[in-house]
């Protein structure tokens, strides 16, 4: 079904039009130039010398458990309640730079967590509250 009569037959066009080509690449370059922009570096790149020798820091923690009985272990053993700040103190002495880690029983009395806490900032030493995942 040819609807044209022979005299309107059109010829294939002899030259490309680029414009809308070109539009669209210079669209194309000021997006990824825009883009590029926002890529941040989160260091600096340094190349540190090697040592032939190596200190080794140990990281040592004061491990304070408390029962759901009101019961304090430091350090793995039984201490009365009167004696924590003496034994943690005394375990201070020995690691100047330890970090203070209480382990409370879920059930255990908030006022004894507080009371290792409060005898932890009194020494100024680091304190952390270790604490499982809930499962859900």
């Amino acid at each position: 079904m040819n609807f044209r009569s022979d005299s309107e037959v059109k010829k294939p066009m002899q030259m490309f039009a680029a414009a809308g080509l070109t539009d669209i690449v210079l669209l194309l370059l000021i997006f990824f130039l825009l883009t590029s922009s926002f890529v941040t570096n989160f260091g600096i790149r340094v190349d540190i010398p090697r040592a032939e020798t190596a200190a080794v820091t140990e990281q040592h923690f004061i491990n304070v458990t408390i029962t759901n009985d009101g019961s304090f272990y430091i350090m793995g053993d039984l201490v009365p309640r009167a004696n924590v700040a003496q034994s943690i103190r005394e375990q201070n002495r020995q690691h100047p730079q330890a970090t203070l880690v209480v382990r409370a029983d879920r059930n255990a009395i908030i006022d004894d967590a507080v009371h290792v806490m409060n005898i932890g900032k009194a020494l100024d030493l680091n304190m952390m509250m270790a604490t499982e995942r809930a499962t859900r």
